[in-house]
């Protein structure tokens, strides 16, 4: 990797989001480590590395396994981060309600969206420097407030319980570091699907602008366009 250079991690960078992340942060000259649930030689994040450049490293981490976290810490042991950002996350079928998901579903989702990425985070936030950023990818789906008129229930549920474990991560360990909740808005993923009003550049670029434009300690719940989201 690049000396002399800023570093950032973003969990959960397969493709998608997370690899837009990365894409953004490479192209603004900062080194990344990203990471990916599996070793698949023909997921995106492979093959864009494939074609690019030192900048850029691949880490596995399955952040639902504390085997696999604990792996990921020892392998960056002497890393020093500016950025920590954790996107993975799961969607389920919208349409269903609480009374309707399963048991084993709602601990899949809740899991993987909320208890999860605060593993991640207090396994790594060691490794971030004193006034460095981390930050998870939330929802405006997540926002209790904005809630008007239902659907999504469970995904829902899920993001606002990690907003609510970022405030409480920020209260107790927040220091001078910047914290994040972000919503990326609707994107053409393959979570968001193809009628989403986003492509992937536009929020990831906005995104890590939000993030580098709110470099002083504090907690935000903030949509890719540094605007304010309502908790």
């Amino acid at each position: 990797m690049t000396k002399n250079s800023k570093t950032a991690l973003i969990v959960g960078a397969s493709r998608g989001l997370g690899l837009g992340l990365v894409q953004e942060l490479i192209s603004r000259g900062w080194n990344v480590i990203a990471t990916e649930r599996k070793n698949d030689p023909k997921s995106a994040l492979r093959i864009y590395a494939n074609q690019k450049n030192d900048n850029l490293r691949i880490e596995q981490v399955d952040i639902n396994e504390a085997d696999s976290i604990h792996n990921l810490q020892k392998n960056l042991v002497d890393t020093k981060l500016d950025i920590l950002f954790v996107n993975a996350g799961i969607a389920n079928d919208p349409s269903e309600t609480a009374g309707q998901t399963s048991t084993e579903e709602f601990h899949r989702v809740m899991v993987t969206n909320a208890l999860s990425p605060l593993k991640v985070i207090e396994a790594l936030d060691e490794l971030v420097t004193e006034t460095g950023s981390i930050g998870v990818m939330s929802s405006g789906l997540g926002s209790v407030s904005d809630n008007t008129y239902g659907s999504y229930e469970i995904y829902r549920a899920s993001k606002a319980a990690l907003n609510t474990l970022m405030r409480s991560y920020a209260a107790r360990k927040g220091g001078q570091r910047s914290l994040f909740a972000i919503s990326p808005g609707w994107v053409k993923t393959d979570m968001g699907g193809p009628e989403a009003t986003l492509d992937v550049k536009t929020s990831t670029s906005g995104i890590i602008d939000t993030i580098l434009s709110n470099q002083s300690p504090g907690m935000r719940f903030l949509d890719y366009q540094n605007q304010t989201v309502n908790w």
